[in-house]
């Protein structure tokens, strides 16, 4: 797995200051993608034991409150491979730290009904994470004034009520 980019002081892309991860690598094509250079799998450079070794350091600050990951695409299935042994060490570490996950799949249509049945991988890695915001961006219905969003369509979900549900249930504060 290649990254894009390590942002070790986030505030737009998750609540407080977070620590942000783009990966590389997504098939979505989104027209008006902020970030289309990432669509390449080979952009960036190689995700490495350094690499993981730097984001933990990073996430070490009583004032950072997690980490967000945001693509490229998190949830490509060659991408869940690389982020999930990384992600359990994170979750393990810091347990009170919040870990975010943009991704263009939807959360009921690909995540729960495709992704979770097929694949060992994910039924991992979703779990591990707080919150996920779905959907593809659409330049459409693109809003500046949405919070953690790029267009209308898109959901801030709580994954452990949405998992525990079988359904997409957003997380209240961000409604």
């Amino acid at each position: 797995m290649n990254y894009a980019a390590i942002k070790p002081t986030d505030v737009a892309n998750g609540p407080g200051v977070r620590v942000t991860l783009f990966v590389s690598g997504c098939t979505h094509s989104c027209k008006d993608c902020f970030n289309s250079e990432a669509w390449d799998f080979d952009y960036g450079q190689e995700f490495t034991k350094e690499t993981e070794e730097e984001i933990l350091k990073l996430l070490e600050p009583d004032y950072i409150v997690g980490l967000t990951l945001l693509g490229g695409e998190p949830m490509e299935p060659a991408n869940q491979a690389g982020l999930l042994p990384f992600m359990k060490r994170v979750r393990e570490r810091f347990k009170d730290k919040s870990i975010w996950c943009f991704t263009g799949y939807d959360f009921e249509e690909d995540i729960l009904k495709k992704m979770l049945p097929s694949s060992q991988v994910t039924r991992e890695l979703v779990p591990l994470f707080d919150v996920m915001v779905d959907g593809k961006f659409i330049a459409e219905k693109k809003n500046l004034r949405l919070k953690f969003r790029g267009s209308e369509n898109q959901r801030i979900l709580d994954v452990k009520r949405s998992l525990k549900a079988g359904t997409a249930i957003w997380c209240e504060e961000y409604r």
